[in-house]
């Protein structure tokens, strides 16, 4: 059982012998205390933590502890208790209508101000654990969406991720490209018992042997690494096989000993990880012909989960293509286009090399074609489908296309991030990344 974390409050008061007495008072009592003098601070202060409850004064200079009330969005900002020596009833009443959680009046009685605080504190908590539920239900259907299907081995995968989600073993992710291995991996972490934990994903084949301990492990006294920003959280090694072995050893190291050096320094610092991995190619002869460690595998590979090729689950197609169909529909704000037999026999006679991905990508054309009032999903299979209007480069066109895209995505889900990805079949820091690279701005579109 985790222990259960000391209760934290914040209290903003001008006179600083009643913040004293405060401190002191909640102090010993076991709550982890902080007093500032301004309620113009608070603002500042919450940017970087934010407590279980704030304990206010309501006369002070500057901003009055109801105004401070007044400028805290009720939605996410901790509980507020209010306390004075000048207040009166219908102070009171306007404090509890204005969305205080409660108020005291000065000179205290502790027992009395502890026990309202706890109460504060206690419902702010089972709040956020509330909040943290809804948010794993709606990443639990997530993965029902992601990994649709009635086959077996589908129904068998998402048994084993609702299994593994919340140990920390080793994964290993085999399957070939475009069969959802980085999903998977998000939903391993998503469904843990930490989901707001950091998720790091690597790109194996990029990792450079000159740089990796630079880049991951920091530099004494100046930058910290990856690694160590990531502790706590997932480390995602995608292209595993196509890892430089230089890197593959000083990977193999941090697995083991769950610590890095950073360059210049001393002493090692620790790190946990919970490391998942994919490849798209047979590990097992990697591993013979000397391109993946044997002793790294091995780290890797305590449990294995192999994603099907579509071509193994054709009852699951016509299901697939009618949920892309529809979410791009609403992407682009049109009516998904019914599916006739010649569509469905289309699909079902395609041999799908680029599996789940083709098939999303094949629907989103046909989306796009049905907005001219044309096409079917057999001329949106064909690889010389053409589109109108495509810029003069092929990076332009790939721009181009991804910015109306994703715009269009963020509009649709109204700017929830999280929705916005999923719909795009893309993980949330890709979406970041590729928001950043294009210069998009989200608000924009909202």
């Amino acid at each position: 059982m985790t222990e259960k974390q000391p209760y934290t409050v914040l209290i903003v008061d001008d006179d600083k012998s009643m913040r004293e007495s405060l401190l002191d008072l909640l102090e010993s009592a076991g709550w982890r205390a902080t007093a500032i003098s301004r309620a113009q601070q608070v603002s500042d202060h919450l940017v970087n933590t934010t407590p279980d409850v704030i304990l206010s004064d309501v006369r002070m200079p500057g901003m009055s502890g109801l105004e401070l009330l007044a400028s805290l969005d009720k939605s996410i900002a901790p509980p507020i208790v209010l306390i004075s020596a000048h207040g009166d009833i219908p102070m009171a009443v306007q404090a509890i209508q204005d969305g205080a959680y409660g108020f005291i009046e000065k000179p205290y009685e502790p027992r009395r101000l502890l026990t309202v605080l706890t109460h504060a504190a206690d419902q702010n908590r089972m709040r956020q654990s509330n909040t943290r539920l809804r948010d794993r239900l709606f990443k639990l259907s997530g993965l029902d969406r992601v990994l649709l299907g009635q086959t077996d081995a589908i129904v068998a995968l998402r048994e084993e991720i609702m299994d593994l989600a919340d140990t920390p073993v080793a994964v290993l992710l085999q399957g070939d490209t475009g069969t959802g291995k980085e999903l998977v991996a998000h939903a391993l972490h998503d469904l843990g018992t930490d989901p707001d934990a950091p998720f790091l994903a690597l790109n194996c084949a990029a990792l450079s042997a000159d740089t990796f301990e630079t880049e991951m492990f920091g530099i004494e006294g100046q930058s910290g690494g990856r690694l160590l920003a990531a502790s706590g959280g997932t480390l995602f090694l995608d292209e595993i096989c196509s890892c430089p072995l230089a890197v593959q050893a000083k990977l193999l190291r941090v697995i083991e000993d769950q610590q890095v050096l950073p360059v210049g320094a001393v002493s090692p610092v620790p790190v946990k990880l919970r490391v998942i991995s994919a490849t798209n190619e047979d590990v097992a002869e990697a591993a013979n012909s000397g391109r993946l460690r044997k002793d790294l595998l091995f780290r890797l590979n305590t449990i294995v989960l192999t994603l099907p090729p579509l071509k193994l689950r054709r009852d699951d197609i016509t299901l697939l293509a009618a949920h892309f169909l529809a979410d791009y529909a609403q992407v682009y704000e049109i009516e998904a286009p019914p599916m006739e037999p010649d569509d469905i026999a289309a699909m079902l006679s395609h041999d799908w090399p680029g599996n789940v991905r083709e098939l999303r990508n094949v629907c989103e054309r046909r989306i796009l074609t049905a907005r001219r009032g044309v096409g079917s999903m057999q001329t949106a299979i064909q690889s010389d489908t053409h589109l109108d209007d495509v810029p003069d480069t092929l990076r332009e066109a790939v721009a181009a296309f991804e910015r109306e895209l994703i715009g269009k995505a963020i509009k649709a889900h109204k700017g929830r991030m999280d929705a916005t990805a999923e719909a795009l079949g893309i993980g949330r820091r890709t979406l970041n990344e590729k928001i950043v690279k294009l210069g998009l701005d989200k608000d924009a579109f909202l």
